[in-house]
């Protein structure tokens, strides 16, 4: 085993566990399926049903075999958008491990043409490849789920109509797999929903002429880019960028509270409108997210790029991460300040600098410009904060990865 593998269901002497449907019957194989996913969310969502999977794959897959799953975490599969190399990796990986099936999972979004490709499958090796994004954002657990059990059919009954469909019967009298897969086969990869139905997935084979190992192949077209965007921003964790960003929170809080002291804030947020304030509001938060990329070099150069197309789509990945991100962080700072408004500037007070009675709303509208004032001097802020902690925070594990390149061929082209 390489020191960049990482096992996660181990024991503490450091051996792999593996999870089973039991204790192999008399007259019965046993078949391992092997799952290899790229670090972070791809193993955080592979290593929660993994132990669900040996008992759905005997009821949806081949009833007349026992099945145990391992999972295997490795950052070598999947490192470039390559799909005949992760096919060779997540092969070598199955050979190393004995088993009988291996699925690899990655966070990497792969082109075909113009097609984003979500899965493919490879008969002659018996190993898959499932790329992440390629699901969207919502219901990943479902759909990963899902399409690992498609694979696995796949795999295992190949061009066999015969098999698949004995395995098919018993599979619409099982009660342990969704009523959406029942009888489906390995036909269509995930189940029959709404976004499946308005995003819908296709299953070709390559063309003979097309120098692939892959026998079959799932791809998206229409609604492709959303749908990659998606997951691709539900891979970056917006969310996380937030707790990165204290700092910056309390130079933007220390800035608005400080303004509050005075009463030309309380002057001019009786004095605006509402199309100002929104127009406030939004330049706010588009200065934070441009100061951002700007000064921690978050955009890759799309001239340079080797695929321009991907460039495009990672930088709009970037842009709607650090959107997201900006958008929760000023909905807290709202709260703190309608808080500090409350606390910090009487009633009386108030009322005699506006010249008129007040009431709720002139607090709010007052806490609505002191953040957005706060949030121009949160975006300088922003410009000080360490690079990587800002980089770690802003992209999942094979952005960075990403990242990282394009900065080391910018700096070897200058």
């Amino acid at each position: 085993m390489t020191d960049q593998e990482h096992p996660r269901n181990a024991d503490a002497d450091g051996s792999r566990q593996t999870t089973g449907s039991g204790g192999p019957r008399p007259g019965r194989t046993t078949a391992v399926l092997g799952l290899v996913p790229a670090p972070e969310l791809p193993a955080d969502i592979a290593n929660q049903f993994a132990r669900q999977l040996p008992e759905l794959l005997a009821n949806y897959v081949d009833d007349r075999r026992d099945w145990k799953v391992e999972v295997v975490e490795s950052p070598l599969v999947g490192a470039v958008e390559d799909t005949a190399r992760i096919i060779e990796q997540t092969e070598e990986y199955k050979q190393r491990h004995g088993w009988d099936y291996a699925v690899c999972i990655t966070d990497l979004v792969i082109c075909e043409g113009k097609d984003f490709v979500v899965a493919e499958a490879s008969m002659a090796n018996a190993v898959a490849l499932i790329s992440l994004p390629s699901f969207g954002s919502m219901g990943l657990r479902r759909r990963l789920q899902e399409a690992i059990l498609q694979l696995a059919n796949e795999l295992r009954h190949g061009s066999s109509d015969a098999d698949r469909e004995r395995q098919a019967q018993q599979t619409r009298k099982s009660l342990k797999v969704d009523e959406s897969l029942r009888g489906e086969g390995a036909r269509r990869l995930t189940g029959e929903r709404f976004f499946e139905q308005l995003f819908p997935i296709k299953r070709i084979t390559p063309d003979k002429n097309e120098k692939t190992p892959v026998d079959v192949r799932f791809i998206t077209r229409f609604g492709g880019n959303f749908r990659v965007l998606a997951g691709m921003v539900h891979a970056n964790g917006p969310w996380t960028v937030f707790p990165a960003f204290k700092s910056i929170i309390a130079v933007a809080f220390a800035t608005g509270a400080y303004g509050l002291i005075f009463p030309t804030l309380w002057k001019l947020s009786d004095a605006y409108q509402g199309p100002r304030f929104i127009l406030l509001m939004v330049a706010s938060m588009v200065a934070m997210v441009a100061w951002i990329i700007i000064a921690h070099r978050l955009w890759e150069p799309v001239r340079k790029a080797n695929a321009p197309r991907m460039a495009k789509l990672y930088n709009t990945a970037t842009v709607l991460t650090l959107s997201v991100a900006v958008v929760v962080y000023y909905a807290c700072l709202l709260g703190l300040f309608i808080l500090a408004v409350s606390i910090i500037v009487p009633s009386t007070l108030l009322e005699q600098q506006l010249g008129h009675p007040i009431g709720p709303s002139n607090y709010i509208v007052l806490a609505w410009l002191a953040t957005s004032v706060a949030t121009i001097a949160g975006a300088i802020g922003a410009g000080l904060e360490d690079e990587d902690t800002v980089r770690n925070a802003t992209y999942g594990y094979r952005q960075r990865q990403r990242i990282q390149a394009v900065d080391e061929a910018t700096e070897s082209d200058d």
